[in-house]
């Protein structure tokens, strides 16, 4: 049987930056999904919200300075991941190794702020329909900070060995791309949880 070549594609790059990485499509689609999860999430809130004279249920409103502390990190978080992206574009291994270490300790300080946020959300998960769809909520978007620390770490733990190639750089873009999904998914959640129960 005779084959014809058509174009020989071996020139071709093996990665790319945005919409022309796969593993850009990949988070984009993880992020409708996990905004999908919110969107239901919130829609359980402000139901029980609306059909509950007493609100919060049976508990004060959550302290409001973890969230509040939280919220200027991540808004702060910004200027470390954005530098961080721009040095991967530029393959700048030197400082996208410093910025991973920065993304990964902000991470580490976020998830330890989150564990104090839990202890002040002023409600057990068992309390009521309230204290389940509050932990419920911060239990997602902790899942996503949990998970974005992880592959942050992961990065950071590659781009200092043998592993640090160009096509890696493009998977801290990817990183990069998704931790700001993560901060802005949080200002919302945060107004919802922190604020709403004092209306």
């Amino acid at each position: 049987m005779r084959q014809t070549i058509v174009r020989n594609v071996g020139a071709l790059p093996t990665y790319g930056y945005g919409p022309r990485s796969g593993p850009w499509w990949g988070a984009m689609g993880f992020m409708a999904l996990e905004g999908m999860g919110f969107a239901i999430a919130i829609g359980a809130y402000l139901y029980l919200y609306a059909v509950n004279s007493d609100w919060p249920i049976g508990a004060a409103p959550p302290d409001l300075w973890p969230g509040t502390v939280e919220v200027a990190i991540y808004l702060l978080s910004i200027i470390p991941n954005e530098m961080t992206n721009r040095a991967a574009k530029r393959q700048d291994l030197a400082k996208v190794r410093t910025g991973l270490i920065v993304m990964s300790l902000i991470g580490i300080v976020l998830l330890v702020f989150r564990g104090i946020e839990f202890a002040h959300l002023n409600t057990r998960w068992d309390n009521s329909a309230y204290g389940s769809v509050v932990w419920l909520i911060l239990g997602l978007h902790t899942t996503h900070l949990a998970t974005d620390l992880g592959d942050t770490v992961v990065l950071t733990v590659l781009m200092f060995t043998a592993h640090a190639k160009p096509r890696r750089f493009s998977d801290v873009t990817d990183n990069a791309f998704y931790w700001n999904f993560v901060v802005l998914a949080w200002l919302p959640l945060y107004v919802l949880l922190d604020w709403v129960p004092r209306l």
